[in-house]
């Protein structure tokens, strides 16, 4: 008897705690402030930035995934389309989607305070989010820094900026500093070099993540996830599953099996080490 009253017991409590939580505001962001924030990622193209945003929204998974695809950094393409499903992985197919892209998924976890605020902002203030990436995207379009050039390409339509890869099946990562690409320039100063690029190559192995299906709808202030509008927010963060095709995250015992094979695998290859 008195183990099933501290069962109840504990199960209130726990339901209680989840109601509190559940009602919590949400967060409300400045547009200065929002300036700030979406500022190291404005000028990403239009399909990663997307991404981001979205695996944002689970930032305590940042972490682990970021560990996870700097292990795997050997692995590229459709192996690394493979391992990620064979290690049947327990994030949200927004964060998994990321693997591919390790030096993202390092930024994101360095500065946890940074990821959280987007992924919380994201949520709650998803147009003011798109509101704010569009005035850094046309600061830097005005100061000359933003342009077409061999990575990705640029146009303005209808007010709004967008930015594509030049070849779909590379997505480039600009790599710039903020505190110069959205300031206006000096005299002399050569634009041209103020933005630099890494990139990753994906292929059809990684449509079941959505991409080459991520984009903007920047007029109706809709993010694009796998060719259905990203529906997560504040009210509906714990209940919300986006719709994908063949991925899907694994409780830690779903999994345990399946990734010890996985280990194994990569430590006689000589890999695993």
């Amino acid at each position: 008897m008195m183990k099933k009253m501290l069962f109840f017991t504990t199960l209130g409590a726990s339901l209680a705690a989840l109601q509190i939580a559940s009602a919590q505001p949400p967060p409300s962001y400045p547009p200065q402030e929002l300036d700030n924030l979406v500022a190291r990622i404005a000028l990403y193209p239009d399909p990663l930035l997307s991404q981001i945003l979205a695996a944002a929204s689970y930032p305590n998974e940042i972490p682990d995934a970021a560990g996870w695809a700097n292990e795997h950094g050997y692995l590229h393409g459709e192996a690394l389309a493979h391992a990620i499903q064979a290690d049947q992985l327990p994030w949200d197919p927004a964060v998994q989607a990321l693997l591919p892209f390790p030096t993202v998924l390092q930024m994101m976890a360095g500065d946890m305070s940074w990821t959280t605020s987007i992924g919380e902002a994201f949520m709650a203030q998803p147009d003011a989010v798109m509101d704010a990436v569009q005035r850094r995207r046309r600061e830097a379009m005005d100061f000359g820094y933003l342009r077409t050039n061999g990575q990705y390409v640029v146009t303005s339509s209808g007010g709004y900026i967008q930015i594509v890869p030049a070849n779909p099946g590379y997505i480039p990562v600009p790599v710039y500093n903020p505190g110069i690409v959205f300031v206006r320039p000096r005299a002399g100063f050569f634009v041209g070099g103020a933005i630099t690029f890494g990139g990753v190559t994906l292929g059809a192995a990684f449509a079941p993540w959505g991409w080459g299906h991520n984009y903007f709808d920047w007029g109706a202030h809709r993010v694009i996830i796998n060719d259905h509008p990203w529906e997560r927010r504040w009210d509906n963060r714990r209940e919300y599953v986006h719709p994908y095709n063949g991925v899907r995250r694994y409780e830690p015992s779903q999994r345990i099996e399946r990734h010890d094979i996985h280990k194994r695998r990569d430590h006689d290859r000589g890999r695993g080490k």
